[in-house]
C-alpha cells in the first residue's frame, strides 16, 4: 500500500542517516585505547536547526553493556581536558561561539611579562628580563626546552630578582615569541646554529662575565647543556631541571611522531600541542590563562610548528644524551651542579636524575621536588626558587 511504501522508504532513509548500535559498538571496540583518543563522544550533529528538520544526534551505542563505557572520541586530543576544550570548541551553534580569530584577539597581549624584543645578528629574540645589571648577586640565564617557551620561568625569575639576581630568559629561535625563520633561509635548526646564535645573544645582552645557568627540557633544553660543555669557563654554577641526562632517557612520543614522514607535518600543526605536552608530563591541568600563552604561537601561524618539526628531524637524541652523560661525569666536569627534579615527571623518571648524580657525586647535588612534574618551574615555582637561592649563594 502507499502508506506501507512510504513507511519503508522513511525507514531506509533513517537507516542511512543513523548507524546501528552494533556498528557504533564495533567502532568503539576497535578504537585505540590511547589517552589522546578517549573521552565522551562529542555532539557532531545538532538536533536543533534553524533551517530544517531535526537530524539524529550521534552518541554512543545504546547496548546495556556499554552504558558506562566512554565511546570512541576522534577529537579527544582537543576536547578531553579543561584547557584545550576551550581552545577548539564544538558548540551546538558554532557561528554563535568562539573561533580562532576571537581566540587570537583574546590572547594576543598575554604572556609577555618582563619581555622585550632584542635584535641579535639576523634574528629578533624575545627575551624576558628581571632585576638589573647592578644586581648584587650575579646574573642567571634561564633556557627552556621544546615545545614550550620562556614564559614557564616568569614566576621564578621574578622572585629571584627580588632576591638580588639579574635574570634573563630568552625564547629560543623558532619558539615562543622569537623569530621563526624558514628552514633553508639562514637558519636550519641544527645544534650548531642554536649554539652560535645563543653566543651572539649573550654578547648583545652584555653577559660577558661568568654567570649562573638554568636549563630545563628536551631538544633545545639539551642544546643548552651541550653548549655548556663547550663553554665551561663562562659558567659559575649550573642548575638542571628535568632534562634528559643519560643514554637511558626516554624520548617522548611527540618527538618520535615529528620524525615520521607526513605524519610529522600533521602533528606539528596541532595548535594545542605545547599545552598538551606540558599537561601530559605533569600531575596538573594548566589553567586557561596559562594554556592560552603556550598555545598562542602555534595558533597564530604555522611557523612555530614547522620550526619544531625541523629541529626534531635534525636532532640526534641518543648522541646528545651520550655527550651530556659523559661530559658531566667525574673527571670531565668539576663545577657545581644542582639537579632539581620534579618527581612526578611522566616523561623522565627519577632514576635518570639519580643515575646522573652517581656518575659525579662530588659535583652534582640532587634535590627532589615533590608535587612537581616535567616542568617544576611551572608546577611549583616557589620550591624551585628556594632550591636555586640556596644553590646560587656566593
Amino acid at each position: 500500500t502507499p502508506s506501507t511504501h512510504h513507511a519503508h522508504t522513511g525507514e531506509m532513509a533513517l537507516s542511512l542517516l543513523s548507524p546501528s548500535p552494533s556498528t557504533l559498538c564495533f567502532l568503539a571496540s576497535t578504537s585505540s585505547p590511547s589517552a589522546e583518543f578517549t573521552g565522551q563522544f562529542p555532539r557532531l550533529w545538532t538536533n536543533r536547526s534553524r533551517t530544517g528538520p531535526a537530524l539524529p544526534v550521534l552518541t554512543r551505542a545504546s547496548s546495556e553493556k556499554d552504558d558506562n563505557k566512554p565511546a570512541f572520541n576522534p577529537f579527544g586530543f582537543v576536547t578531553d581536558n579543561p584547557s584545550s576544550r576551550s581552545a577548539i570548541q564544538m558548540p551546538e551553534s558554532p557561528a554563535e561561539d568562539g573561533n580562532v580569530g576571537q581566540m587570537l584577539y583574546r590572547t594576543e597581549d598575554k604572556g609577555k611579562e618582563y619581555g622585550s624584543y632584542v635584535k641579535s645578528g639576523k634574528f629578533r629574540w624575545f627575551v624576558r628580563e628581571t632585576g638589573s645589571p647592578e644586581s648584587r648577586r650575579g646574573t642567571i640565564v634561564f633556557l627552556h626546552g621544546a615545545p614550550t617557551q620562556s614564559y614557564s620561568y616568569r614566576v621564578v625569575m621574578s622572585q629571584l630578582s627580588d632576591a638580588g639576581f639579574h635574570c634573563f630568559a630568552p625564547d629560543w629561535i623558532g619558539f615562543g615569541f622569537s623569530d621563526k625563520p624558514q628552514p633553508g633561509y639562514g637558519f636550519d635548526y641544527t645544534e650548531k646554529e642554536f649554539h652560535e646564535e645563543f653566543e651572539k645573544l649573550l654578547e648583545v645582552l652584555g653577559v660577558t662575565s661568568p654567570f649562573f645557568l638554568v636549563v630545563q627540557g628536551f631538544l633545545v633544553g639539551s642544546y643548552g647543556l651541550t653548549w655548556t660543555l663547550k663553554n665551561p669557563s663562562k659558567i659559575l654554577k649550573l642548575a638542571i631541571l628535568n632534562t634528559p641526562l643519560t643514554v637511558s632517557s626516554p624520548i617522548p612520543g611527540l618527538f618520535q611522531q615529528l620524525r615520521i614522514p607526513f605524519f610529522g607535518e600533521f602533528t606539528c600543526q596541532n595548535a594545542v600541542m605545547a599545552e598538551r605536552f606540558i599537561e601530559a608530563g605533569s600531575a596538573y591541568v594548566l589553567k586557561l590563562e596559562k594554556a592560552d600563552v603556550y598555545r598562542l604561537p602555534y595558533l597564530s601561524s604555522s611557523g612555530p610548528g614547522f620550526a619544531l618539526l625541523e629541529a626534531a628531524k635534525r636532532a640526534n637524541f641518543s648522541e646528545t644524551a651520550s655527550q651530556i652523560s659523559s661530559g658531566f661525569a667525574a673527571g670531565s666536569w668539576d663545577k657545581p651542579i644542582l639537579v632539581a627534579w620534579g618527581i612526578s615527571d611522566k616523561y623522565l623518571p627519577q632514576s635518570i636524575a639519580e643515575e646522573f648524580q652517581k656518575a659525579n657525586p662530588r659535583s652534582v647535588e640532587l634535590k627532589l621536588i615533590e608535587g612537581a612534574g616535567h616542568m617544576p618551574q611551572e608546577d611549583w615555582p616557589e620550591k624551585v626558587v628556594d632550591a636555586l637561592r640556596m644553590f646560587f649563594r656566593v
